[in-house]
């Protein structure tokens, strides 16, 4: 297995338990039992190889859907990267609390030494900002996994076939790149299994997301095998979305490059407040933006 850092483009040949491990990552003292995390780990991760295999070979079942449904909705709450992106929601709900208490003249007016502003204007201008535990929105993700679990395993699936030996699929420490829709409140999943395997959730405004149901009786899925293009689409929302390392099994020369090319971009959660009357609604979503100085970044990635 090979590995490139995005930030300062180095190309190293780690040990997965090097870099795919995080010592009491999950261990969560706001869970009423700390390792509930691993206790669902241990309901998937055993039955991750064969369910790969499953899918590959298109003999799917429950226990394959559970397992490859299961591992996304733990990426996407409790990895770095997902307790990162929900602590921007958090820090956005408890920021439009305050300005809505504030607005109500429920907050004391600040100290002389802040020169008598408001909260609302101390968090506008960066004077004070929210920060939260990311272990929180940790538990919050871990109290959900279930319902999330079920929720992707009742969504339609695309089995992304890649038979080009030259090009196969990247995979990183956050592998699950997210893809615009033709509804801008709809975001795909793409999730590397395999050099050679990829899946594509779509949600199903269909699907009851509230119903928790195991026999996963929505679950619909298809094979498609991508031309070139294809790929190399998917590679780049894979290598756009990673948190830092970029993991891939062959270190064909193309390879530097094209990490280079779309290494200065991140996922990061938007907020958006929306005036209703006497109420402020906020929206979240997920988008890939570049990441800050990108030219001055790109310059000397290249020197």
């Amino acid at each position: 297995m090979y590995a490139i850092n995005k930030k300062n483009l180095k190309t190293f040949t780690p040990r997965s338990e090097d870099v795919c491990r995080i010592e009491n990552g999950s261990t969560n003292a706001y869970l009423r039992e700390n390792r509930a995390v691993e206790e669902f780990l241990n309901t998937f991760e055993p039955k991750h190889n064969d369910a790969v295999a499953r899918l590959a070979r298109n003999r799917i079942d429950r226990e394959c859907i559970y397992t490859i449904a299961g591992f996304v909705a733990y990426v996407i709450s409790c990895s770095p990267t997902g307790m990162q992106l929900h602590s921007s929601a958090l820090q956005g709900a408890v920021e439009m609390e305050a300005f809505l208490l504030d607005r109500q003249g429920l907050i004391p007016i600040p100290p002389p030494e802040l020169g008598g502003i408001n909260l609302t204007e101390i968090l506008n201008k960066g004077i004070a900002k929210v920060d939260a535990d990311q272990k929180f929105p940790q538990a919050i993700g871990a109290a959900s996994i279930l319902n999330n679990t079920a929720i992707f395993g009742n969504f339609r699936w695309e089995l992304l076939l890649n038979d080009f030996e030259d090009g196969t699929y990247f995979t990183s420490d956050y592998p699950v790149a997210i893809e615009p829709t033709n509804d801008p409140s709809v975001r795909n999943r793409i999730v590397p299994l395999s050099p050679g395997l990829a899946i594509r959730i779509r949600p199903d405004r269909g699907v009851n997301t509230r119903q928790v149901d195991f026999t996963f009786a929505n679950f619909i899925c298809h094979s498609k095998r991508l031309c070139r293009r294809e790929v190399e689409q998917i590679n780049k929302q894979l290598v756009q979305c990673a948190e830092e390392l970029v993991f891939f099994r062959d270190n064909h020369p193309w390879v530097p490059g094209f990490i280079r090319r779309n290494s200065r971009f991140c996922v990061e959660l938007r907020t958006h407040k929306v005036k209703h009357g006497a109420r402020i609604i906020m929206f979240c979503g997920q988008d890939i933006v570049k990441t800050p100085n990108d030219e001055n970044l790109l310059h000397s990635g290249s020197a």
